[in-house]
Formats: structure tokens, sequence, C-alpha cells
């Protein structure tokens, strides 16, 4: 019988279908927890590949640029005979030196104050940054974020601007620098162009302004205190004139020899021994100015021993080594301020050369008081009525010749002077000249060598002139009308000439026209006086 009619139920391959398992909320959670992390990693590691990539095609595309113009650019610095700083001439006061002429312990400072990782940096130090942000954050010490390798890409070859691209630009190309130049290399760039306040940019200028010495005679303690200023150098340049202002760089000194002592560069003898040095006053006295009339004269006679235009020398990173001799200079323009008094609507001027009979070279070029009143050089351009000054010289042969040197009425003072010089080298003329050398970069250049010629017939015994010999002279047919007064005290080794004269100033279109001295007697008076002083100062120069 079938099953359908007996009531079986049929049996069927269909198995009863089973109640789906509740996962827990908690598995459900962690689960989700799990997958979310996972899609985090993923991103965050093709975000990482995405900026690692970005980052290395930046850098294979990164080019290090050439240094910019401004800091190409360098200044022809003057010295006087003895080595002693007169001043500059260009738009900068900037001179490049090779590192092995900055002191090893020089080095070790700016290295302490600005970047103690220096030497095992890629160019760029995190770590630097951070101890940055927390010394500005706590108020210790403030220190730069940045490297000195940053800080020489950014002084030298980028713009000021401030950016995040710019600051990108500048971590890459530092990096980039520490990997194709050496560290002394970088370390070089900097020193040249890292600024100082005093207008110095530059160790070598850093070191005149602030010292009166070069690069390479700088001690550890001066060394110290020039890396200090370069944190703050338009706050520190006034240290050794402003009390808070010394006190504050003092502090920070010791803390750059403190971390010196830390890395092993100086002894604990040399840290204990270390004394605060003393800084040239700023700004700079009245004297400065006199020198300037100095640099003129030397300025226009080096470019034109070196065939240059006088802007090409004042940015061209010359030094030169002048004849002059500055602390002579410096009293005499003191001692001419006790002139005597100009009468009422006239002006007195005052004259001083000495020079080397026989050899030229000019140790003192006095040719007005005040520079920036007067730019015109009275030694070397003022006409000056001779009178009766030659007179003296035609009591013997050479003074004869000499006195043939002058063929005006109205000579130079230098002119003169090189005369009585001539008549004190029995008959040497010897061309006046205010340079003695000129270097650049450490090679010399040019060399002084004195241009003589003899003014007497060949063979002519020449005595040694004994002694000093004076001579006085002057324009004007009496006291009353003195107009000029001239005053030469010369022997073998030195010829000292000075003028006195006056003027009536020129006035619109009327010309400047003489005028009587003022008290003649005392004029001479004072003219003796002040050709001695030159004499003793020169002699004491020796």
């Amino acid at each position: 019988m079938s099953s359908s009619t007996t009531g079986v139920p049929r049996a069927t391959d269909e198995k009863p279908a089973r109640r789906r398992r509740r996962v827990p909320f908690r598995v459900r959670t962690r689960r989700r927890r799990a997958r979310w992390i996972r899609r985090a990693l993923i991103a965050v590691l093709i975000l990482l590949l995405g900026l690692c990539t970005a980052v290395f095609v930046a850098y294979r595309l990164t080019v290090i640029p050439a240094p910019h113009p401004e800091t190409v650019v360098q200044s022809a610095v003057f010295l006087d005979a003895s080595g002693q700083y007169l001043g500059r001439r260009g738009p900068v006061d900037r001179q490049d030196v090779p590192l092995s002429q900055v002191p090893r312990e020089v080095q070790d400072a700016v290295i302490a104050a600005e970047n103690r990782s220096f030497r095992t940096d890629s160019g760029v130090s995190p770590s630097a940054i951070l101890r940055a942000a927390w010394s500005t954050l706590s108020g210790a010490e403030r220190q730069g974020g940045s490297t000195i390798t940053q800080q020489y890409v950014k002084n030298a070859l980028l713009s000021p601007q401030q950016s995040l691209s710019r600051k990108a630009r500048e971590a890459l190309i530092a990096v980039k620098l520490d990997r194709t130049r050496s560290k002394d290399t970088i370390l070089e760039g900097y020193l040249n162009t890292v600024y100082f306040g005093r207008g110095a940019a530059g160790i070598e200028s850093a070191a005149r302004n602030y010292f009166g010495v070069d690069a390479k005679n700088l001690s550890l303690s001066q060394g110290a205190a020039l890396a200090a200023i370069i944190n703050l150098p338009s706050y520190y340049e006034r240290v050794g004139a402003d009390p808070k202002v010394t006190a504050t760089l003092q502090k920070r000194w010791a803390w750059v020899l403190d971390g010196m002592r830390g890395a092993g560069t100086i002894t604990a003898a040399e840290r204990a021994s270390a004394l605060f040095p003393a800084f040239r006053f700023y700004p700079p006295g009245g004297t400065d100015g006199q020198r300037e009339y100095l640099i003129d004269a030397a300025a226009a006679e080096a470019a034109d021993r070196l065939g240059i235009t006088q802007d090409q020398l004042a940015r061209g990173g010359y030094t030169v080594r002048t004849t002059f001799d500055i602390e002579a200079q410096d009293a005499i323009a003191q001692e001419v301020g006790q002139a005597p008094p100009a009468a009422k609507g006239t002006r007195l001027h005052t004259v001083v050369v000495a020079m080397v009979p026989g050899d030229g070279a000019i140790r003192v070029l006095y040719g007005g008081a005040d520079y920036a009143r007067q730019p015109f050089n009275d030694a070397l351009a003022g006409a000056v009525e001779a009178g009766t000054a030659l007179t003296p010289l035609q009591a013997t042969k050479p003074g004869v010749v000499a006195a043939s040197l002058v063929r005006t009425a109205t000579p130079t003072p230098l002119k003169l002077a090189s005369a009585y010089a001539t008549a004190s080298a029995q008959g040497k003329y010897a061309k006046p000249y205010t340079v003695a050398k000129i270097t650049r970069g450490g090679r010399t250049l040019y060399t002084a060598r004195p241009d003589t010629r003899d003014l007497l017939h060949a063979g002519t015994a020449h005595p040694v002139a004994t002694g000093v010999t004076t001579y006085t002279g002057g324009a004007g047919s009496g006291p009353a009308t003195t107009r000029t007064l001239w005053h030469t005290e010369a022997d073998s080794r030195l010829s000292v000439t000075m003028a006195l004269f006056a003027e009536h100033p020129a006035k619109g279109k009327k010309a400047a026209t003489p005028a009587p001295l003022p008290d003649p007697p005392a004029a001479k008076v004072f003219a003796a006086w002040v050709v001695e002083r030159v004499r003793k100062e020169v002699a004491g120069g020796r």
C-alpha cells in the first residue's frame, strides 16, 4: 500500500535548518577594532610611503644654489704700518678667511654655542629643535633650533623670507650639503658669512671690530665671546659700552666655555684660567672720522697699483697695509684742536705731513679736521702759498735741487714736504707713497719698492745729515698780514712739515680768499710744538 493510503508520512532528504549562533557583542567589537586598526595601519603606511617618496623625489630634485650676491661681495680693509686696523671700504664689512686661519679653539667655541652636534649630525637635528623648544619654555639659556649647516644655508644660499616652504627647502639643502661637502667646508662658509653685530659679517671682520686683531690671532676667551655674540648680535654689539649688555654676554660666554669643557675641547686648566676679554669701545670715537682721509689716499693709490677701479677694490676682499702711523695721526688730531682760534669770519687750516727721506713712505698725513664737513684733503690737493718757505733750502746744493721740485708759488703741502725730505736725503728724491703691501686671500699682490732718483750728478758725495734741521717760512708782508706759516724739522730718518693758513670761506659763487693768520707769534710756537710731537710719536712707534 502506498504511504498516502496508509497515512504514514514520507521521508525526505531535506535537513532541518540550524539556528544561527549569536556572536557575543564583545567579540564583534574586538573584530571591528582589529579591522579598523588594520585599515588605519595600511593608511598610515601608505601615507608614510607617500611622504618618503615625496621627500626622496624632492631631495633628488633639490639643487644646492650658488651663494647670493650679498655673500660674495667683500670689503677692502686698510691697516696702518704696524697692522692696526684703520677702516674699510665697501658695501659690507666682510673678508673671507680660510678655516686654517681660524684657531681650532675658536671653531670649537662656535660649535659649542650654536650646534654642539655639528660634527656628527646630518645637517638637521631634531634633538636640537626639541632642546631649543624646551629652553624657550623653561626659561633656560636660549638655544637655536637650526644647525650650523641650516644657518649657513639660510645666511648664504637662500633669501631671508620666513615661510614653511622655505624652511622645508632649507632642511633639504642642509641635508644634501652635509652629504656632499665636508664639515670643515661648511664651517668655513658659515664663519665667513654669519653676522656678529657692529656691521661685521664673518669672523675676520668681527675680530677686528671687537678686538682690533685678525681672526688668526684670536684667543680662546675672545673666540668664546664672539661665539656667544652670534645668538643676538644686534643686542650684544654694545658690549663694553653698556654694563647690562656686558654682564649678560659674560654669562653666555661662561656657558660657551662650560660647553667646550663638557665636550673635552678644552682642559680644566684652560677653563679655569679663561678671563672675560676687553672689547673695543662702541660706537667708534671721534678720531675714526679722521681716518677717512688716510683711507681716501690709500684707496686711490692701491687701485692704481692694481690697475682696477676703486669700486672694484672696495668689493674685492683686499687687505691694504699702508705706511701710516695711526697712533701718531690720532695724537696729532687731538693736538690740532689746541690751535689759535680763527678770527671771526675766517677758517684756520692745519696740514701736517711726515715722511721718510730717501724712501718716500708717508707716516702722517693730516689734511683736515672733519671729513664729514670737508672731505677735501688739504695735504694732497690744497694750493698753499709757499712764500719764503723754500728760501732756507738755497743754502746747500742738495737744498737747491730739492727746491727745484716745487715749480709753483702755491704748491700742495705734500709737494713742499717732499722737497724738504729730498734735501734731508742729500738730493735723493723718493716719490711719496701710502701703500706698502696689498694682499688678497693670503696671497701678496703688491709690495712697494721706493721709487727714487738722484737729483745730484752721479758720483757726487752725499754726506749723511746729522741732527735736526729746522726751516721756517711763510707768506705775507708782515705780522699783521701773515697768511701762511710753514714749519719743517727734518733729519735723515724723518721729515715733518706743517702748514698753517687762513681763508675767508667761499660764499655762493664767490670763491674762498686768503685771510691773515690769527696771532702769528702764537702760531709759530704752536707749529713748532706740533712738529716736535709728531717726531716723538713716530720715533716711538719705530
